[in-house]
């Protein structure tokens, strides 16, 4: 029991860490990966669109609470259909849970019918922590402009259970919303939750 306490705890001091290095309104950091065609994907090509991007590992069970109720895969269809564009990121190392080689990665969109724009792979960890990114999923919004407007979990009830996805307020969709609408975003930062991610360091 305590030592789940302080599994608990460390996970929360790392999840106020990164809200508070995290500017809202502010440039969103660069970066350049591969995607699973091994193709470099820069942050750069998709100035003039809105981008998501979606930190995940197939094998946190938060992650699969949002696949296997399609709540994920909607997500994407509904923004990608509206040129944004989404970027699912792996920083697993290799060896660590959640880490997959580029034909797994695509096979496990298919099977998921998972719609991103592309599946990228940061092994190193470098763009995850670049972005203070903390677990799976972890969700950020980046805007025309390249400056960061939402960052946080994706939605309000941490849990596993898919019966509390149609409960919670979708951080993520209700942000989207608003700033097609040319509105402000409501909640621009929220605490993370899920796994989290395995870091080569």
């Amino acid at each position: 029991m305590i030592k789940g306490f302080m599994t608990s705890l460390v996970l929360l001091l790392a999840s106020m860490s990164a809200l508070a290095s995290i500017t809202i309104g502010e440039p969103a950091p660069t970066f350049t990966l591969q995607n699973t065609k091994g193709e470099n994907v820069a942050l750069e090509d998709f100035k003039g669109q809105y981008v998501v991007l979606e930190w995940t590992n197939h094998q946190c069970p938060y992650v699969v609470k949002h696949y296997d109720s399609d709540n994920m895969q909607s997500l994407q269809r509904k923004y990608t259909e509206q040129d944004v564009v989404w970027l699912s990121i792996i920083s697993s190392a290799p060896g660590k849970q959640g880490y997959v080689d580029a034909q797994t990665a695509d096979s496990l969109s298919e099977s998921r019918n998972a719609v991103p724009s592309h599946v990228l792979f940061d092994p190193e960890g470098s763009v995850g922590k670049q972005y203070d990114a903390q677990t799976t999923p972890h969700m950020y919004i980046i805007d025309p402009q390249g400056m960061l407007q939402y960052a946080g979990g994706i939605d309000s009830i941490k849990s596993t259970k898919q019966s509390d996805i149609a409960k919670a307020t979708n951080y993520v969709d209700e942000a989207m919303t608003a700033l097609l609408a040319g509105e402000a975003v409501k909640n621009t930062l929220t605490p993370p939750y899920g796994c989290s991610i395995k870091y080569k360091s």
